[in-house]
């Protein structure tokens, strides 16, 4: 995957917006003025942090070598996801919905209809 296409991945989720809190190297990707995916779009190797739940975090982390905790965030919630084509495309795919789904699940009701929020992963 290259650095276009997770941007794209990530900025077409509904009211997705790309900030710059940290420095100009770390795109943060929120939604609701909420972090959903956090990445150094320049480092190589590329890699995202994503939300995740807690148990499905240690199973894909036991299962991809590429999957660690979240580097620097909360490793309970957070893992990170270097893209190094070892992690399926699908499953990279699936991990930026599921952590989209997870931050917008749990904003306010009004928040959430706003955005037209169905729960992508789960269409």
């Amino acid at each position: 995957m290259k650095p276009a296409e997770l941007k794209r991945l990530c900025l077409d989720l509904p009211g997705a917006r790309e900030e710059f809190p940290f420095d100009e190297h770390n795109s943060v990707f929120k939604v609701a003025g909420k972090m959903f995916a956090l990445s150094p779009l320049r480092a190589k190797p590329l890699r995202v942090s994503l939300k995740c739940d807690p148990d499905f975090a240690v199973q894909l982390r036991l299962q991809y070598p590429a999957i660690t905790g979240g580097y620097h965030l909360n490793k309970r919630h957070w893992n990170t996801v270097v893209l190094d084509g070892s992690v399926p495309d699908p499953l990279v795919h699936q991990l930026i919905e599921d952590s989209y789904d997870l931050v917008v699940a749990g904003l306010p009701k009004r928040e959430r209809e706003k955005l037209h929020w169905v729960g992508l992963a789960r269409k």
